[in-house]
């Protein structure tokens, strides 16, 4: 903060502060990973099952207590989420306690528009209330609508589990490609403009067809099992990368000790090695 700062100092004080913002959630949150995972082996990730294995609607409001305390529904995830990578709690559990956490961020709103005088921020407050309660009524009492967000949950741990650059690709298409593909076509339709609403109206009748057309495919073309052979032919080869020194040391290693033994050649044997290095290599691009 400075007297006299322009727009442009605060945008780049605010992108400095939002990237180290992001480093140390990221370390913050890979720190507590790792602490967790050397503490709950054995015996106390068998407690920790057994003690979360409560009801459903006790879990909700045992959320919604957490994060009225913590006043994060970030907090709260963050540091449930990897109980459940470690299976000290079951995803059924954890379901109910992200829904409350859901509930429970909702009260820092309230209390901030309970001290203001704007009926706007009351109706704003209650308005992010309502939608997660109506939510939670939606996908939760009804064990059927119960299992497709759960589903959901699943289908993602199996892409991580074949290619663990999945998240990665999910997040930038769920949240900054499909984002900037929604709000460019309703800009088109706010320009006050026939020829831009024409434009849009075009766009998006090409959007729903093109998703319906992907949607065939995914269930009838047979275009999930390509992807999940590409997925899993990628991370085949990063496991090949990451394995390929050690394969190449113990490969010369091995000829040097039948070396010893045989009285072969150096020159021989280092050609021997080339050429193993070249099919370790070529065996990786295929």
């Amino acid at each position: 903060f400075q007297d006299g700062a322009s727009r442009r100092d605060d945008e780049i004080s605010g992108a400095v502060v939002f990237f180290l913002a992001l480093v140390i959630l990221i370390g913050c949150l890979v720190g507590l990973v790792t602490i967790l995972q050397k503490m709950l082996m054995g015996v106390s990730t068998r407690i920790i099952y057994k003690a979360t294995n409560i009801n459903g609607y006790l879990a909700i409001l045992i959320g919604t207590g957490i994060t009225i305390l913590v006043q994060s529904s970030s907090i709260t995830t963050s540091a449930l989420t990897p109980f459940v990578g470690m299976g000290a709690l079951r995803l059924e559990q954890m379901l109910p306690l992200t829904l409350g956490a859901n509930i429970g961020t909702t009260f820092t709103g309230l209390l901030a528009s309970l001290v203001s005088s704007s009926v706007s921020s009351l109706q704003v407050a209650l308005c992010h209330l309502f939608f997660n309660i109506t939510g939670i009524l939606i996908w939760y009492p009804i064990p059927f609508m119960r299992r497709v967000p759960l589903g959901m949950a699943r289908t993602l741990g199996n892409g991580t589990r074949i290619w663990r650059g999945f998240p990665i690709l999910y997040i930038f298409t769920c949240f900054v490609f499909i984002p900037i593909i929604l709000f460019g076509l309703s800009s088109l339709f706010e320009q006050d403009s026939k020829g831009y609403t024409v434009l849009g109206s075009f766009l998006v009748i090409a959007l729903i067809l093109m998703i319906l057309l992907f949607t065939y495919k995914w269930i009838k073309g047979g275009l999930k099992e390509s992807v999940v052979q590409t997925f899993e032919k990628r991370q085949r080869r990063k496991t090949y990368e990451q394995a390929l020194p050690d394969d190449i040391d113990a490969i010369k290693s091995e000829l040097a000790r039948l070396r010893e033994h045989t009285g072969l050649a150096e020159d021989v044997v280092a050609e021997a090695e080339v050429d193993i290095e070249h099919c370790i290599y070529h065996s990786m691009l295929f």
